[in-house]
């Protein structure tokens, strides 16, 4: 679990490195403020993958309208997510998931659940593609998910290279391309 005193200390910590004085008007409250911003930002750091399909393990059984070959696809699920590496907000991200039920239908609420939870950790682009994939794959039992994932670095885009660009990461299993998305 997240500790937030340790995380206040921390903020407080960071005013000092970078000059600045923790008591002063208008900080005396950032440290408090900043714990409890990432508390709900990383909220996904308290939870693994199999814990998410615990969590979101709520799913329809099939009927005459949900057959095994209808596609499901939801798209364009707004997250943001930090890169592990700097600790650079990941930023103007969208998530895709395509998958043909197996049996049982997930709401879509709870794919986009998903892709926000575990998004709310330190990660990397790559890595939120096959925690989704892992975890939708978890619940439906599906045989074909795919997972597209676009988004901006401020890690790329602003220090070093200082150069906005998208970048674009893909997982699938089973029939499923990246065409499925176009």
């Amino acid at each position: 679990m997240i500790d937030e005193l340790k995380l206040e200390h921390a903020f407080k910590e960071i005013i000092e490195a970078l000059g600045d004085d923790p008591k002063r008007e208008g900080l005396i409250d950032t440290p408090k403020r900043a714990a409890a911003m990432y508390l709900e930002m990383f909220q996904g750091m308290n939870y693994t993958n199999d814990e998410l399909i615990e969590m979101f393990n709520k799913t329809f059984d099939e009927d005459y309208l949900t057959d095994s070959k209808n596609l499901v696809i939801i798209k364009d699920i707004d997250i943001f997510s930090f890169c592990e590496h700097h600790i650079a907000m990941m930023y103007d991200m969208t998530v895709d998931i395509a998958y043909i039920p197996n049996g049982k239908v997930i709401g879509l609420s709870k794919l986009a659940r998903i892709a926000d939870m575990v998004s709310k950790r330190l990660q990397l682009q790559e890595r939120i593609t096959s925690d989704c994939l892992y975890v939708v794959k978890g619940i439906t039992n599906s045989c074909d998910i795919a997972v597209r994932v676009r988004g901006s670095h401020s890690c790329v885009s602003a220090r070093g290279i200082k150069k906005k660009s998208i970048t674009e990461t893909f997982s699938s299993i089973g029939s499923l391309t990246k065409e499925v998305f176009n």
